[in-house]
């Protein structure tokens, strides 16, 4: 397979040249990754490229309140009897008598049990009432508490942390909370997030089989890629492809690193021929998903996490297609 070479001239040029290198596409052995140089002009954007400090729209709750959907019966209902129930990549979940997934928020607190969620963070996390509240099949009856709130009502907890619904989530079964802002998740029977128990096994398997880059399925998102620790991989819209151009730069990778190349052969759910790297200008090699340069968010603790998706509507995680996954709703 051809290397460009620096220097290489811009415009309808360097996607000729793109296109005859293939990108990753062709020609090498499929234990290698296809290394392609970018253009020299990768621009440097300052702001805007999605880190913690740069001018998003998050709210410090993670949602807009003014996108909720849920009914009243919905979001403010009686708890019911609490259930366990098993959600895809979660494992085992806590739910209403209704079906509806519970939440934690780590912003709050268990010992004591105090609740950090009031005004327009509780519109779009609608508080669970301790009132009729009891525990059914996988539920330790005496987790089961209650906290006061601001407004002198009375809150459900479990293990002492706070009880919450999630607006967004329509129907019975429904997780759209899950890693919303890196600070709320589905909560499980012990009152620690749901995922935790699940994925030390998930990520044993994984590491057993010599896996470098898989897919893996996301309530919200669908099949996305993810690295050999399950941590999850995005793209920018301010990188090129074609030609390929870097807009992460200099402040930007305080925030988003760098993926590292992989093995072609030790690839599970994607095509090998999409899987390549290129050339940073530090000299250091980049995995590229169909020629897209990919990153892990520093957002993102668990493996898993999906914090970084449509921060600042720039950044996304990657399909088995090498595509943006869609924004979630």
């Amino acid at each position: 397979m051809k290397r460009m070479h620096r220097g290489i001239f811009a415009g309808s040029a360097v996607a000729a040249l793109l296109l005859t290198a293939g990108c990753g596409l062709g020609g090498e052995s499929p234990g290698k990754s296809s290394a392609v140089q970018p253009v020299s002009d990768s621009k440097k954007l300052g702001s805007g490229y999605g880190s913690e400090s740069g001018t998003g729209s998050d709210t410090g709750y993670g949602s807009d309140p003014g996108t909720a959907t849920v009914g009243e019966a919905g979001k403010n209902g009686p708890a019911g009897q609490l259930k366990v129930a098993e959600l895809p990549n979660l494992g085992g979940a806590v739910t209403d008598g209704a079906g509806f997934t519970l939440y934690r928020f780590d912003k709050d607190t268990a010992k004591p049990p105090k609740s950090n969620c009031e005004g327009d963070c509780a519109q779009a996390w609608p508080v669970v009432a301790a009132d009729d509240a009891t525990a059914g099949e996988g539920i330790d009856a005496g987790l089961l508490g209650s906290v006061a709130r601001a407004d002198g009502t009375r809150q459900l907890t479990l293990a002492g942390w706070p009880v919450y619904r999630y607006a967004k989530d329509t129907k019975a079964g429904d997780a759209l909370g899950e890693g919303v802002g890196g600070t709320w998740h589905v909560l499980g029977a012990d009152g620690k997030p749901a995922a935790a128990a699940k994925k030390p096994a998930q990520e044993a398997e994984k590491a057993e089989k010599g896996v470098e880059l898989s897919v893996r399925q996301n309530a919200q998102l669908g099949g996305i890629l993810a690295d050999a620790e399950g941590r999850t991989l995005y793209r920018f819209d301010k990188d090129s492809a074609w030609p390929m151009k870097f807009g992460c730069l200099d402040a930007c990778l305080d925030t988003w690193k760098p993926a590292q190349p992989v093995d072609r052969t030790k690839v599970s759910g994607i095509a090998a021929e999409l899987v390549g790297s290129v050339k940073r200008p530090d000299g250091s090699e980049q995995l590229t998903i169909d020629c897209w340069p990919v990153y892990l968010f520093t957002g993102d603790k668990e493996p898993g996490d999906i914090n970084g998706h449509n921060k600042q509507g720039l950044w996304f995680a990657v399909t088995d297609k090498g595509k943006k996954a869609k924004a979630a709703g």
